[in-house]
């Protein structure tokens, strides 16, 4: 037997998905260990093998999404991190980009926030390359023996060197490189020539610090990691998903590990892409809700949209990609929207009367008051158990619910300063979640350009189901579908991910034909940097692009190149390519030269995976199995019929209002909608009529 594992560790639950190769599928679901979150991945594991009937060794893959790199961002843990860089420029990263977004635009007493780096691990070298790659100031083996001797007495716990241009020719970096790990073995140190070598000196440095600032942590993590597997008797490789929606080795996220700093959010689009394709949908628009966020992103032709000007660790429902919401990262990233509004999230009645829901989480310790932890914050899980949404009888991973406990935390928290009843309460609740869930949908969709309803809605997370429903309604979308598991979708979507690699060069000049065979000697260069670290089995796939800008404008948008070489030819539809992104971008044609800026490849390799999920036949007697009093909209509370989701098969359909109870997640059918079960034995919904 051949076995397939998918892992996901989110901010209240692991998830752990194994597939085999005659097409079974076991799945656990347990409580997140914050404490180390390798337990719970490796008992989950240990669990999943039972299940299946299979040996340690008869796993072959493993592949690992994590919130591990964004939460130590997040939460500033990431140490003492000394800074390298060239000599004149070291508040590069003190000054960045200022912006004020949400309500600091409106603050008198605005305080801009802490600078990740110190200024007495600042240093500073006597080095200088020019834009154009030539080297004015050659590195000095003995100036840089002399600050490696005061990194070494400043004892850092990890060193981050950008220095100016190093894109063009990263020699002078390569030897502060060298000379920092000799004066400090042990220690993680980050080139930017060997993270991300890209233009935007101040860009590059915070992408290059961040890999620095997570480094430790991670690489401590994946290397206890594989012993607890190895003393479990799994011997095969860890995969980690990247932010792109790749997947890479334990080694590759050791050495760059600011690459899986969306790790999580991109597994379950991912999982949206699978589906996309098994529906015949060519633009899905996904909606990941757990325990803690909620996450929106565009799938279109099972691909998920990529960003290259990500923000890390910010505030506001902004998308990744608007200035001064975080630390900017220049890695490619799936273009999400996130908002702190997942199961866990608290609800309070602010000073003023208004009702908020997070960002604030109960997470899995207490975790929602229902969970019976220990836990006394209202949150949107007790407003669902209240609502009748949940299954009284309890959650995956052993979770038990007491509908008590939920009524007293929403009744103080909630129904007594606003003067309603509780079941009122919890639908407030629920409502006002569902707003702050909007206006990400809203990001990727309406501030892209995007028509939200030409897209189909994928909904999954433990939460997502109670209210992608709704949502849709609220955007007009006709159609939902959720996923068979969809309470772990993001795990199933690790199991489907390829190895993937991703480079960049820097090439700042005119697109016109004269310039075709450097350009395409270039991108094979790339090519082959990219199939020396993936290696040269199995079958894989190149996609390539270009950012290119109109000359004189200071940013480039991103263009997909048409397979095939770079010729004098291949130029004019190029530029044409060019400009209908533009226009479909601004709004506006110009006719003004263009020029490239950075060139773009990435290489996947296809990997074995296990076969897709097949629903299996209806059960005999139908699958209701009793009903709830549920609160929908314009119809209040009713009398809802329960459905257990593995009694249906492929062509069962049901008429809300009503409920699907899976073994990990509630789908609510609401009034005006049928949902029926396809092949794969996911559920789709369409609004009737």
């Amino acid at each position: 037997m051949r076995c397939f594992a998918g892992v996901d560790v989110g901010g209240t639950f692991t998830d752990v998905v194994l597939g085999t190769d005659d097409g079974r599928t076991f799945v656990r679901k347990l409580l997140t260990t914050h404490a180390d979150p390798r337990d719970a991945v490796v008992e989950g594991l240990r669990l999943a093998l039972a299940d299946a009937g299979a040996a340690p060794d008869d796993l072959v893959r493993i592949v690992h999404g994590t919130t591990l790199a964004t939460n130590v961002i997040l939460e500033r843990k990431g140490g003492r991190i000394a800074f390298v860089t060239t000599d004149g420029f070291g508040d590069l990263l003190r000054l960045g980009r200022d912006a004020r977004v949400e309500d600091d635009r409106y603050d008198l007493w605005f305080t801009t926030p802490q600078p990740p780096v110190e200024r007495s691990l600042t240093f500073e070298v006597a080095e200088r390359t020019l834009a154009d790659g030539t080297v004015r100031q050659r590195l000095e083996p003995a100036e840089a023996d002399r600050v490696a001797a005061g990194l070494a007495a400043a004892r850092p716990d990890a060193v981050a060197i950008c220095f100016l241009h190093a894109y063009a020719d990263p020699a002078n970096e390569a030897a502060m490189a060298e000379a920092c790990r000799r004066a400090l073995p042990g220690t993680f140190v980050a080139a930017s020539s060997e993270v991300w070598p890209e233009v935007r000196e101040y860009e590059r440095a915070m992408t290059t610090f961040m890999c620095a600032y997570v480094g430790p942590v991670m690489t401590t993590y994946l290397s206890g990691l594989r012993q607890r597997l190895v003393d479990l008797g799994i011997a095969c490789p860890v995969e980690v998903m990247e932010s792109s929606g790749g997947v890479m080795s334990a080694e590759a996220a050791s050495r760059r590990p600011v690459y899986t700093v969306e790790s999580g959010g991109a597994a379950g689009v991912v999982a949206a892409g699978a589906l996309s394709r098994s529906l015949g949908a060519d633009r899905v628009l996904s909606f990941d809700m757990g325990g803690t966020t909620a996450k929106a992103g565009i799938v279109t032709d099972g691909a998920p949209g990529l960003t290259h000007d990500f923000q890390i660790g910010g505030k506001g429902s902004f998308g990744g990609t608007r200035p001064g919401t975080g630390f900017p990262v220049k890695i490619p990233v799936v273009d999400l929207a996130e908002v702190g509004a997942g199961g866990g999230s608290i609800a309070w009645v602010d000073p003023a009367g208004s009702l908020r829901v997070g960002p604030r989480s109960a997470g899995s310790v207490p975790g929602p008051a229902c969970y019976g932890r220990g836990g006394t914050d209202a949150t949107v899980t007790d407003a669902n158990l209240l609502l009748g949404y949940l299954n009284p009888d309890g959650l995956a991973g052993g979770v038990s619910l007491s509908r008590a406990a939920a009524e007293d935390a929403l009744g103080r928290a909630v129904a007594e300063p606003l003067g309603v009843d509780l079941v009122d309460a919890a639908w407030a609740v629920h409502e006002v979640a569902n707003a702050a869930m909007a206006a990400a949908i809203h990001v990727v969709t309406v501030q892209r350009g995007l028509d939200p309803r030409d897209f189909v809605m994928v909904g999954f997370g433990g939460a997502g189901p109670m209210h992608v429903a709704r949502l849709a309604q609220s955007f007009g979308i006709a159609t939902v579908a959720v996923p068979w598991a969809a309470g772990v979708a993001s795990a199933l979507g690790l199991v489907s991910a390829d190895l993937s690699v991703d480079r960049v060069r820097t090439r700042v000049t005119a697109l016109v034909p004269e310039e075709a065979d450097d350009v395409e000697a270039r991108f094979v260069a790339l090519e082959q940097e990219c199939r020396a670290e993936l290696g040269a089995e199995g079958r894989t796939t190149v996609a390539r692009s270009v950012d290119a800008r109109h000359r004189g404008q200071a940013h480039q948008i991103t263009v997909p190149l048409l397979p095939g070489a770079v010729t004098a030819a291949a130029v004019p539809e190029l530029i044409e390519r060019f400009r209908e992104h533009y226009r479909d971008a601004y709004g506006v044609q110009l006719d003004t030269p263009v020029e490239l800026v950075n060139l773009r490849v990435r290489l996947t390799r296809l990997v074995e995976k296990p076969p897709a999920p097949v629903a299996g036949a209806p059960v005999a007697g139908g699958s209701q199995v009793g009903t709830r009093p549920a609160r929908f909209a314009d119809v209040g509370t009713v009398e809802a019929p329960v459905h257990r989701w593995e009694r249906m098969g492929p062509g069962d359909s049901l008429v809300g209002p009503c409920l699907v109870d899976g073994t990990d997640t509630t789908v609510v059918v609401p009034p005006g909608h049928r949902a029926e079960v396809d092949a794969r034995g996911d559920l789709v919904l369409t609004v009737e009529g």
